[in-house]
């Protein structure tokens, strides 16, 4: 099984750029990357995916171990032979825990991906953030194109 490798390099990678960018970017400040498009900004989350249900660690740390519960299960039962559903699983895993470790040690999310066009900024987020929606993207194909192909074998 791959999830633990997978999602401990996920985590690792997630904490080494959060750690590059607190020791190297005053808060609130950005350093443009490609001008017009990305900047490394540093923010924090005190909330969820675009600072919704702010300040409610106690709820995100909860689901989260709720989220490691049901990969673990998953994984078990479901991916021992699928190495895409393995990966799938391992993004959500471990861009869960990148996150979680800042929710425990600082209260917040640190956030630095910072995108935009013209004046409009998507909320910056971080790799673990990345991970987990990569992973969901990826999951949410397979299952839809799954479900196709069962309804095409039962036509």
């Amino acid at each position: 099984m791959w999830i633990p490798v997978i999602a401990l390099c996920i985590v690792i990678v997630d904490q080494i750029t959060k750690w590059i960018v607190v020791n190297n970017v005053d808060y609130g400040s950005s350093i443009p990357v490609i001008n017009g498009f990305f900047n490394i900004t540093l923010v924090h989350n005190p909330g969820a995916a675009f600072g919704f249900f702010a300040h409610k660690q106690s709820l995100f740390i909860i689901f989260t171990f709720i989220t490691i519960i049901v990969i673990s299960i998953l994984s078990v039962k479901y991916a021992k032979n699928d190495l895409r559903l393995q990966l799938f699983l391992a993004l959500v895993l471990g861009g869960a825990i990148g996150n979680l470790i800042d929710r425990i040690r600082f209260q917040y999310v640190i956030d630095f991906i910072d995108v935009y066009v013209s004046r409009f900024h998507w909320p910056a987020f971080n790799i673990a953030d990345s991970a987990i929606c990569i992973g969901i993207g990826f999951l949410t194909y397979t299952l839809l194109k799954n479900n196709e192909q069962m309804d095409e074998k039962r036509s």
